[in-house]
C-alpha cells in the first residue's frame, strides 16, 4: 500500500455464543485482518457488517475497505465468471485492524444447540447477540484496551447507532461510529408521512441529473442539490402539508417544480398528487428508454418483461454485482484462507427479514414498533463525550436517501459541544459508495482522516 508491503494475519472462523444457562445457542463468523504490532494499545479494532435484515457481510468484507477487493462493472452490469479478486489499494488496513462479522442467519453465522432464528431475529435480540460477540472478540483476542470503531452499512447503521449506547451499558467505550448509507429513523418512512415524499426529493434529483433528465442541466451536482433541498423543505412540505386544501394555481406551481426537479412529466406528478416513491420514479424515469433504474444504486439500469409496468420486475443494481461478491467470497475463503464452509453462504436469509421483531426499547424506557436507533446514537455521545461519527452517503442510493439521514443527524438535540463530533460526507455513487474506484478512494481518505483525528 503506497509504494510500502503491509504484512498481516488473516483469520476466519466463528465464536459461540451463549444462552442464559451457559449453553452454547449461536456461532457467529467472522473474518478478521490484523497487522501484528509491539503496541497493540495504539491499534484501533473495527467490526464492520452489512444489514439487511438477514444480509450477509460479504459486500463489505469483498468490496469496501479489507485487503482484497472484487472488481465490478460499476455502474454497468458485471459480466459473468471468471471474475478480478486483487489486492486493495483502499484497504483501511494500514489504519486499523478489520473484523467482518455475519448476524445469525446470513452468511455463515447461525443458530446451534437449543438456539433458534427467533432468538436473535429482532432489533433487540440481535444487539444482544452483537454485544456478546464483541465482548468475547475483545477477551479471546486481547483487545480490550485498543480503540473501538463500529462500521455498519444499511440496516447496519441501525445497528451500529443502537449497538453504540448497548455497548456502553455493557462498560465497553467506543471511540468512533461509521455510517454507511442509513437508517436511523425507521418510522419516518411509513406510509402516509409527508416526509417520505420530501426525503426522496432530493435523490429524485440526483438521479435525474446524472441521467440527463434535467432541462436545462446544471454544471454543479452539489449546488442543484442544495436547491433540491430547499424546495423540499419549503414550499414542497407545506404543499404537502395542505393536503386537499391546496389551491389549483400552487398546485400546478408545485408540480411544475417537481417535474423539473425529478425530470418527469408534470402530468404524471398530478396524477400522484405531487407524491412520488421510489417504486414509481424508478420504473418512470427512463421509460421513454424502456429501461428502469436500480433501488440501490440508480445509476444502474434494468431491462423489464414488461415496459408500461409501473414497479421494476428487480434492482439491477444488486443482480449486476452480487454474482460477483459470492464468488468472490468463496475464491477468498479457498485460495487465501484455506477455510471450507460446512454450510452454504446466505447471502441474503429472507426468512430472517419476513420474521424480524421491529419492536425495540429504546434507551429511555418505552417500546416502539419500529426503532429509533437515532435516539441511542444521541444517548451514547452524551454519556461517551468523546464518541465521534461519521456518515457516508451516496448521492444516487433509493434506499436510504441521503436528506433523510441529514434529517435525522440534525434532529438528535444534541448539546451544541457534541454537534461537531458529526461528520456527513457525499459521493456521486449508491448505496454501496464503494463499488467506484474514484469512490473508494476519497472513501478511503475521508476515513483516515476520522481515525487521525485529534484525541483519537
Amino acid at each position: 500500500m503506497n509504494g510500502r508491503k503491509l504484512d498481516y494475519t488473516a483469520t476466519a472462523g466463528n465464536l459461540l455464543l451463549h444462552d442464559k444457562s451457559g449453553a452454547a445457542n449461536a456461532s457467529m463468523f467472522y473474518v478478521a485482518y490484523t497487522v501484528p504490532t509491539k503496541t497493540p494499545a495504539t491499534r484501533p479494532v473495527t467490526f464492520l457488517f452489512n444489514g439487511g435484515p438477514g444480509a450477509g457481510s460479504l459486500f463489505l468484507l469483498m468490496g469496501s475497505v479489507g485487503p482484497k477487493r472484487v472488481r465490478t462493472a460499476s455502474p454497468a452490469s458485471t459480466p459473468p465468471a471468471p471474475y478480478t479478486l486483487a489486492d486493495n489499494p483502499d484497504s483501511l488496513l494500514d489504519t486499523t485492524d478489520l473484523v467482518f462479522v455475519d448476524a445469525i442467519g446470513a452468511g455463515l453465522s447461525k443458530p446451534v444447540g437449543h438456539g433458534s432464528g427467533k432468538d436473535f431475529w429482532g432489533v433487540d435480540q440481535d444487539l444482544r447477540a452483537f454485544v456478546q460477540f464483541i465482548d468475547r472478540y475483545l477477551t479471546v483476542n486481547q483487545r480490550w484496551n485498543s480503540p473501538k470503531y463500529l462500521f455498519g452499512e444499511s440496516y447496519g447503521t441501525a445497528r451500529a447507532a443502537m449497538l453504540a449506547y448497548e455497548l456502553g451499558q455493557n462498560n465497553i467505550a467506543l471511540n468512533g461510529v461509521i455510517l454507511l448509507s442509513s437508517v436511523l429513523d425507521s418510522a419516518a418512512f411509513s406510509p402516509g408521512l409527508d416526509f417520505k415524499s420530501e426525503s426522496y426529493l432530493p435523490s429524485f434529483a440526483a438521479i435525474a441529473w446524472y441521467h440527463d433528465k434535467v432541462a436545462p442541466k446544471p454544471a454543479n451536482l452539489p449546488a442543484f442539490l442544495d436547491e433540491a433541498r430547499a424546495f423540499a423543505r419549503g414550499p414542497y412540505a407545506q404543499a404537502l402539508a395542505l393536503g386537499d386544501a391546496l389551491p389549483d394555481e400552487q398546485r400546478d406551481a408545485i408540480a411544475a417544480r417537481v417535474a423539473y426537479f425529478t425530470g418527469l412529466d408534470v402530468g404524471f406528478v398530478k396524477r400522484n398528487h405531487l407524491r412520488l416513491y421510489p417504486s414509481r420514479f424508478r420504473s418512470e424515469l427512463l421509460r421513454d428508454e424502456a429501461r428502469s433504474v436500480g433501488r440501490y444504486d440508480a445509476r444502474f439500469e434494468g431491462i423489464d418483461a414488461d415496459a408500461a409496468s409501473e414497479h421494476p420486475d428487480f434492482d439491477a443494481s444488486v443482480s449486476s454485482v452480487a454474482n460477483a461478491f459470492n464468488a468472490a467470497l468463496h475464491q477468498h475463503l479457498a485460495d487465501d484462507l484455506h477455510y471450507t464452509p460446512a454450510d452454504r453462504y446466505r447471502v441474503f436469509n429472507d426468512d430472517a427479514l419476513r420474521q424480524w421483531d421491529w419492536k425495540h426499547r429504546e434507551w429511555w424506557g418505552e417500546h416502539l414498533q419500529l426503532p429509533y436507533a437515532g435516539g441511542d446514537l444521541a444517548e451514547a455521545m452524551r454519556q461517551n463525550p468523546r464518541l465521534r461519527v461519521l456518515s457516508l452517503n451516496g448521492y444516487f442510493d433509493l434506499a436510504t436517501p441521503f436528506y433523510a439521514t441529514e434529517y435525522a443527524l440534525s434532529h438528535l438535540d444534541l448539546d451544541r459541544t457534541l454537534r461537531e463530533n458529526v461528520r456527513i460526507t457525499y459521493y456521486p455513487t449508491g448505496h454501496m459508495v464503494y463499488l467506484d474506484d474514484a469512490a473508494l478512494h476519497a472513501l478511503k481518505r475521508d476515513l483516515v482522516s476520522f481515525y487521525s483525528a485529534p484525541g483519537q
